[in-house]
């Protein structure tokens, strides 16, 4: 997990600016000077450096070692979850998607196409290979999803997720003549439901709506945010889409029975 946020990095810093994941090598944002074996020890390496480049010493962003310790901590997590097995190697895939996508949208607001449209193609193929996710249990035949029908859950799920996405932003673009949420907000809708299928799409979609809600609310009542500041819907929808993959089925049978 150290190993892989370490990448992710690199795709959160380059992928914004068009730039490739593979080539130039890793090397220091103000210097620009190659990293060595030493300095790419995730995590470590920065404690041991107290946060500074080597060569130039300016400040290293804390974002890194955030990022590379928040990765860590959710292959554990999944680990914990699914064991090891093709469910395991699906999970982790998705997680490091969406981390990239949420760090991404917290730096800049943007959601970026370029991660959304390849993760929306693996979502509609993992929906072929994992039986984990989408899986309603004694309730499947009443959700009309039955034995065979993981792809459908898959594509309804996508509808209900860019549909869901769509409404607010056409709204506020055409009644109100506003920029509400952005079309990478639909994008990433249309993502949590084809990663979580029907019906733990709308579970996905209504946790991210109250937790945003919650937590612009808050930002609000403690003046961190003016109602004309711009808050980024996409980590809600994120994070939502995580909790969903993880705890989805337990809310929905929770809910249901």
């Amino acid at each position: 997990g150290l190993f892989v946020g370490s990448f992710l990095n690199v795709c959160i810093d380059r992928l914004p600016k068009g730039q490739s994941i593979i080539y130039p090598p890793s090397h220091c944002a103000g210097c620009q000077h190659k990293l060595g074996f030493f300095d790419l020890f995730p995590l470590l390496s920065y404690l041991w450096r107290r946060g500074r480049c080597r060569y130039c010493h300016i400040p290293i962003p804390r974002r890194i070692p955030v990022v590379e310790g928040v990765t860590s901590l959710m292959f554990a997590l999944l680990y914990w979850k699914y064991g090891l097995g093709l469910e395991l190697l699906i999970a982790l895939i998705y997680a490091s998607l969406l981390l990239v996508i949420f760090v991404i949208d917290l730096e800049t607001m943007y959601v970026l196409s370029v991660i959304v449209y390849p993760a929306m193609a693996l979502a509609i193929a993992f929906s072929l290979l994992w039986p984990g996710i989408q899986e309603i249990g004694p309730s499947a035949e009443g959700w009309g999803m039955g034995i065979g029908g993981k792809l459908g859950s898959t594509l309804l799920g996508g509808v209900i997720g860019a549909a869901a996405m769509a409404l607010p932003y056409f709204i506020s673009r055409f009644v109100y003549h506003q920029e509400g949420m952005g079309k990478g907000d639909i994008q990433l809708g249309a993502l949590l439901g084809l990663m979580t299928g029907y019906p733990l799409a709308i579970i996905g979609l209504l946790l991210a709506i109250i937790s945003g809600g919650l937590a612009a609310s808050g930002l609000l009542v403690f003046r961190v945010k003016k109602r004309t500041d711009a808050i980024p819907f996409g980590p809600f929808l994120v994070a939502s889409a995580m909790v969903t993959l993880l705890w989805g089925q337990t809310i929905l049978e929770w809910y249901v029975f």
